[in-house]
């Protein structure tokens, strides 16, 4: 199964949901069944590594990334089973890439309920801490699903 978090630049958002889904995925012994991988809706920071709050914030936590920034392409929604936008606008660009296609917003899993993830690149450090604690709650539910698709796909 491979999962895809798409942002706008792929330098803080999704690579932070990447680490984290690729962490949680890598402790539930999954991660030969699952690969996690991120992009941007834009390709203003293509080959970029993730911005170097973001990296601060997950090593603070205990998560490693190795990232160069790219940008999501429309054939990608034939390669990924769950591709999952972090905020509203980015659906938006999703779907009229691909309408009819299937895209989910990453606080659908969050249990503190739906909505945007918001963009931490204009603010300060405690912007991308609490990027992490929402992209941390949301992966948990995300996790609980993609194992269900796994039991489902075996049955």
């Amino acid at each position: 199964m491979r999962v895809v978090f798409v942002c706008t630049g792929n330098i803080c958002r999704s690579p932070t949901a990447e680490a984290v889904l690729r962490h949680r995925v890598t402790e539930a012994g999954l991660a030969h069944a699952i690969h996690v991988s991120s992009a941007g809706t834009g390709g203003w920071h293509v080959g970029d590594d993730a911005d170097p709050r973001s990296l601060r914030a997950l090593g603070s936590r205990g998560y490693a990334l190795r990232h160069r920034a790219r940008q999501f392409r429309a054939d990608w929604f034939d390669e990924h089973e769950l591709v999952v936008a972090l905020d509203s606008g980015h659906l938006e660009e999703l779907r009229q890439l691909r309408p009819g296609a299937e895209v989910h917003l990453l606080r659908e899993w969050d249990p503190k309920g739906p909505g945007d993830v918001p963009d931490p690149y204009y603010g300060d450090e405690e912007g991308f801490e609490q990027v992490l604690d929402i992209v941390e709650r949301s992966c948990e539910g995300l996790l609980e699903e993609l194992r269900g698709r796994l039991e489902q796909a075996a049955s």
